[in-house]
């Protein structure tokens, strides 16, 4: 990535415009966190609920005190301990910071990326001391981005989007763990959504295993029951009873795109991905959007182990196949499947 690349996309963040930037999770749909009109444009391009809050993104030594208030020992000792990486806190926002990021919320959602790309750019908007409020780059609801070619199928040639910076496949490949460090005296740390950094690595360094979420949580992205979903219907289903299912869809006619890890029959379309929590997560939505793409009645996902370190990619597949309740036996019965 030359210079010249991103002092222009540093630019045009701050001409209010929108720019799509690689980070080690997913790809984001950026603009300047500061500017409540360029976050409107956010929320335009992707569909997204206003309330719905977005994740700010700083260069590595931005001073928490600037975005936020109150900040306790235990969001300097996770900063210390993974920034810049795939965590995100939840903490109390600044007065100075405008409510357009936090879905007129009074927390914010901030973490450092640790993607090259992304911290060049991070660095050149305002000298490093600005902040990216930043989605994953696709249309709400959808299959977060994981190359640039998967941004520019999202918008194609909005005029909102000033610019696609390419930085290769995201390594991690599903967003950032999200932690509420917003209520501690009251609730203690809150996991509201898993990622590549565990619950497990996160008490290692406060000494305090997060919560489950609760009802007063605060809202935070990526969290909805349906989200990370395909326009084909999504289901998924043990190792042990997959075969028999793929027969039986065969036999009724279906045609259906497999995402698996075990060796399974040949069906219509299949994608096989590694079986190991990082390696699936690298590649989960690159396979479900070219399983997409591929005509299918459905896309069916062999369900991953149920361990901890598992649990990212089972909350994103949950949230993915939510509401297709039903529809593998609607397929095979040729009944409805809702």
């Amino acid at each position: 990535m030359h210079d010249p690349v991103i002092m222009q996309a540093a630019a045009a963040l701050d001409a209010g415009q929108l720019v799509a930037f690689p980070t080690e999770t997913v790809y984001g749909l950026g603009a300047d966190a500061e500017n409540p009109a360029a976050v409107a444009s956010i929320y335009a391009a992707k569909g997204r609920p206003q309330d719905h809050p977005v994740i700010v993104h700083v260069a590595p030594g931005a001073s928490l005190d600037y975005w936020t208030t109150g900040v306790p020992p235990e969001a300097r000792q996770l900063a210390d301990a993974f920034w810049p990486g795939p965590l995100t806190m939840i903490l109390k926002r600044a007065p100075n910071i405008p409510d357009a990021v936090s879905g007129g919320q009074d927390t914010v959602g901030i973490r450092c990326p640790s993607h090259p790309v992304a911290i060049a750019l991070l660095q050149a908007f305002k000298n490093g001391k600005g902040g990216v409020a930043a989605p994953s780059a696709n249309k709400f609801g959808h299959v977060s981005p994981t190359t640039a070619q998967h941004v520019r199928d999202e918008f194609g040639d909005d005029p909102r989007l000033a610019a696609v910076l390419d930085g290769g496949q995201s390594e991690v490949g599903i967003e950032s763990t999200i932690v509420d460090l917003s209520r501690l005296a009251t609730h203690g740390p809150v996991l509201l959504r898993p990622g590549h950094i565990s619950a497990e690595a996160i008490a290692a360094v406060i000494d305090q295993m997060p919560a489950r979420p609760d009802t007063a949580a605060p809202r935070a992205s990526g969290t909805l029951e349906s989200h990370y979903a395909p326009h084909t219907p999504v289901a998924m289903q043990d190792t042990a009873t997959l075969a028999d299912t793929l027969a039986r869809l065969a036999g009724a006619g279906r045609k259906v795109a497999l995402i698996h890890y075990s060796a399974m029959p040949a069906v219509h379309a299949a994608v096989h991905l590694p079986a190991t929590p990082e390696g699936f997560a690298h590649a989960l939505y690159a396979a479900l959007r070219a399983m997409d793409g591929t005509g299918a009645d459905l896309i069916l996902v062999e369900a991953p182990p149920q361990e901890g370190a598992w649990l990212g990619v089972n909350d994103r597949l949950r949230r993915a196949a939510h509401g297709s309740s039903g529809i593998v036996h609607g397929l095979i019965n040729n009944t409805p499947a809702f």
